[in-house]
């Protein structure tokens, strides 16, 4: 049994944890909304028909940002239908999935119910089958106190001060063929370009997200993001990335290892954005927006136009096992790792669809396996991002070749004096892993989480919400700044270190 090496040190600071990291997503796809997180008349709604006990979760899942109303939904979006009383608004049909769309829930509604939950907003405005127009009116709508026609509409509405929206996203996933409207890179540059050129005439303050590649795997990636960001540079803070994971489309060891390609994508797209402002010579550094993400078993999807028209169809609604939380668990793991350039992620999607969280509808909301390093992730990491260095075991990939078995990183937080290490068990056995921590005096050993099951390929259900859920220990003592413990295979672990110098 080789055992893993994992040494820190404060020097090796990789950037800080923006909050933002620890996002979500809810789009008017499926059951994520309706029987989601809305369901008047369930036995746990509140006035306004949002599902406390969702809401419960939502809180303790830790999410600070949630976009919104897509995703691909957005695309064909009329965001005035999901406005005014809900007597009025229009039935629509929704051509990205082909469902019936009721409007019953649209901007006020989501505004209440991220304040209950208390998230920020991250709005997407629609630049598939519309422009320009329509997307300076809905920051006017959204962040303008009276005086206009979309400010006093909105008072009009009921809606008295403004909501106040930093982050827009431009559009969703334009170079995709299955977008409604999708575009050339240079179309949508140039469209992105004039439209967050309104926006800000509105609403100066506000930042914005420019669509990059659907995913790696396009074959316009690298090239789109670069064209993109030559005609909308100077408008655009952040670039988005979306990728999901599917555990049927590589082998087993590959889908272990999805980390190990989040890793390349992140660093081709950094160095494509900084080969940009090399060559436009600007100053300004383009940011990334993780802001679709997740394990996907999208080999199992049907696609819409192979489906018959609903209202609420049960979409993608995938069990996830302990195999699926260890690989989300690593992919905020390479998250962290890049906390210099990375600055927001949107797990996709918060409830039903791919979802840490799902319900039934008039029924329960459960945890699904994921949910858990998502939780305690967004809890515990804290401060400035550390690379830990790493020595161990391999395991064979067909995808990667061989990759290190063992993954972590680290945070340290100067306040509490805290320093918290997530790491991974990739491999099929169990790996020892020694921590050496010299470099951190006064630390005291705190407590171990671990996310680890003999059958890694057990679910939680409704019947059995909690038959996959963390333990916590105490950390084995640190001596002379040196501890060892066993990871099981395919585990995910957050080691938590105290200082003896804070309360």
């Amino acid at each position: 049994m080789i055992t893993a090496r994992l040494t820190l040190d404060p020097a090796f600071a990789c950037g800080e944890v923006d909050p933002r990291l620890f996002g979500s997503f809810v789009e008017h796809m499926g059951r994520c909304v309706y029987t989601g997180i809305f369901e008047p008349g369930h036995p746990s709604a509140d006035a306004d028909g949002l599902r406390t006990d969702v809401l419960d979760l939502v809180c303790e899942l830790g999410v600070s940002l949630v976009r919104y109303p897509g995703g691909n939904f957005v695309s064909n979006y009329r965001w005035e239908d999901g406005v005014g009383p809900v007597g009025d608004r229009p039935r629509r049909l929704d051509l990205a999935w082909r469902s019936l769309e009721s409007n019953a829930f649209g901007l006020n509604e989501f505004m209440r119910w991220a304040g209950q939950a208390g998230v920020a907003p991250m709005m997407a405005v629609n630049l598939g089958t519309r422009g320009v127009p329509e997307a300076a009116e809905l920051v006017e709508y959204c962040n303008l106190t009276d005086g206009t026609a979309a400010a006093d509409l909105r008072r009009k509405h009921g809606v008295g001060q403004p909501h106040d929206i930093r982050l827009w996203c431009l559009g969703n996933e334009m170079d995709g063929p299955w977008q409604i409207g999708s575009l050339t890179a240079r179309e949508y540059g140039r469209l992105a370009a004039r439209a967050g050129h309104a926006m800000r005439r509105v609403d100066p303050t506000i930042e914005l997200v420019a669509c990059g590649s659907s995913n790696a795997d396009m074959p316009t990636f690298a090239a789109w993001e670069a064209t993109v960001l030559e005609e909308a540079y100077d408008q655009v803070d952040y670039l988005s990335l979306h990728t999901y994971y599917d555990p049927g489309k590589h082998d087993e060891a590959s889908f272990r290892a999805s980390a190990v390609d989040l890793d390349g994508f992140v660093d081709d797209i950094i160095a494509t954005a900084d080969h940009v402002r090399a060559k436009l010579r600007r100053t300004k550094r383009v940011n990334l927006a993780l802001d679709e993400w997740n394990v996907w078993y999208q080999s199992q999807f049907t696609e819409p136009e192979d489906r018959g028209i609903e209202e609420l169809p049960a979409l993608i609604e995938d069990d996830y096992t302990v195999t699926d939380a260890m690989v989300v668990g690593n992919l905020l793991i390479s998250m962290l790792r890049h906390a210099d350039r990375l600055k927001i992620g949107c797990q996709a999607q918060l409830v039903n669809i791919i979802a840490p969280i799902r319900t039934a509808a008039g029924g329960p909301a459960w945890r699904q396996t994921i949910f858990h390093p998502f939780a305690h992730t967004a809890r515990l990491a804290r401060g400035t991002v550390l690379r830990a260095a790493l020595t161990g075991p391999t395991m064979a990939t067909g995808r990667f070749g061989d990759v290190p078995a063992v993954d972590a990183v680290a945070t340290r937080d100067e306040a509490s004096g805290e320093l918290t290490i997530f790491a991974v068990n990739r491999g099929t056995g169990a790996v020892p892993l020694e921590l050496n921590l010299r470099a951190f005096p006064g630390l005291r050993a705190g407590e171990h989480i671990s996310l680890a099951e003999t059958d890694p390929s057990i679910v939680n259900t409704a019947a059995a919400p909690d038959r996959v859920r963390p333990r916590t220990e105490e950390m084995p003592a640190l001596d002379g700044g040196r501890a060892t413990l066993l990871l099981p295979p395919v585990s995910w672990h957050a080691l938590r270190f105290t200082s003896e110098e804070k309360p």
